[in-house]
């Protein structure tokens, strides 16, 4: 039960809900969050550290940058979580918007190396 309350905690923050379903589209740095979600570079690795700590998302070194994503294959409550996860929220505004502004997304030019 410890384990459930904790990722429901987690997961219930408006930011943190934005950060899955914009992983759900690709790896992402913390530099593309930032830019995607409006909040600074601080504020995102808090959220992305709490996330990681409890299982939702991983990281991976990837050249300059670390990458990262939603921990499908995890198992318990998160995978099954970040599943359903796929189908909710999906027509929410701001998903949608976070998705339009995720294609000018480009670490190239976001992130200072």
């Amino acid at each position: 039960m410890q384990e459930l309350e904790q990722i429901l905690k987690v997961l219930a923050d408006k930011n943190r809900m934005r950060i899955i379903k914009l992983l759900e589209q690709r790896p992402m740095c913390v530099c593309e969050l930032a830019y995607v979600l409006g909040i600074k570079q601080p504020s995102v690795s808090r959220h992305l550290k709490k996330m990681k700590a409890c299982g939702v998302i991983r990281e991976e070194q990837n050249s300059y940058w670390k990458d990262y994503s939603l921990a499908m294959n995890k198992g318990g409550y998160t995978r099954s979580l970040t599943r359903n996860f796929k189908t909710w929220l999906n027509e929410d505004p701001v998903v949608k918007q976070d998705r339009a502004r995720l294609r000018k997304a480009d670490r190239n030019t976001l992130c200072c190396r």
